[in-house]
């Protein structure tokens, strides 16, 4: 993680911008050094009144154009991650007008600073209705949102899209990616997952903090790994067998680490 981040961006509705690019070739360097081969930046876009801003939108796209080509003059693949948080109770037309808004901006910028595509990987959120919205979609509506939002925004010089969870729940993060890998648009990227809360759910649970269950923590991790795994080829076959911890949501507002 080599942002350090969000600041304050003066004269918007409480957006922020990311820090972290002054120091940044020299610690990539050192990073490198120590063997490290990729490097993340998450920027963070919200929905709300007036927001996000063309001013956010472009600050930050312009950020993440700069981090990424810094990565790659030091050797490290740089992964993209410009995050349309959930909090909100927009639909999900709206998510994507949004996303398919922000997408474009970033590529845009990362053309203009010369990154290499072939280079990098995109950590995108998925295309979903806010947190707050009371109407409720399927998997297949989700996935047909976010694969024409990036059809319309993301090169296929891009190899990679490594979807972040964004407070899904476990089941319901492997589901739509699923239903992404099955979804019949053009795909030329590699569709995959990036998972941090909707992989660890059910594994934090079944350890409960005591070392005796160090092997049914084990298990419940591998068990949801290896879905996401079908998940990331269109072979994941939901049998509704999941533990309680897999269904419940994650969503934690306005989500840092």
């Amino acid at each position: 993680q080599l942002d350090q981040g969000g600041a304050p961006l003066a004269g918007t509705n409480k957006e922020t911008t990311i820090q972290g690019l002054d120091g940044l070739s020299e610690r990539c360097a050192q990073y490198k050094k120590d063997g490290v081969d990729f490097g993340k930046w998450r920027a963070v876009l919200r929905i709300a009144d007036q927001c996000p801003s063309s001013l956010a939108i472009q600050e930050n796209a312009n950020a993440l154009a700069r981090y990424a080509s810094i990565c790659q003059q030091n050797g490290l693949v740089p992964i993209v991650e410009p995050e349309v948080i959930p909090d909100g109770d927009h639909d999900l037309e709206h998510c994507q007008y949004v996303t398919e808004k922000v997408l474009a901006a970033v590529y845009k910028a990362l053309n203009d600073h010369h990154v290499y595509l072939e280079g990098t990987l995109l950590k995108p959120n998925m295309v979903t209705a806010g947190h707050a919205c009371t109407k409720k979609y399927t998997p297949e509506q989700v996935a047909m949102a976010t694969v024409t939002a990036l059809h319309r925004t993301v090169p296929a010089a891009v190899p990679g899209i490594c979807f972040l969870s964004g407070g899904m729940s476990e089941e319901d993060a492997t589901l739509n990616l699923n239903a992404i890998n099955l979804c019949p648009l053009p795909k030329p990227w590699k569709l995959s997952f990036s998972y941090g809360r909707a992989l660890q759910a059910s594994a934090l649970a079944a350890w409960g903090g005591k070392a005796a269950n160090k092997e049914a923590t084990q298990e419940a991790f591998m068990k949801r790994a290896v879905a996401n795994c079908q998940a990331a080829k269109g072979q994941y076959i939901h049998t509704g067998s999941s533990g309680a911890a897999s269904t419940q949501s994650l969503f934690t507002a306005c989500y840092t680490y």
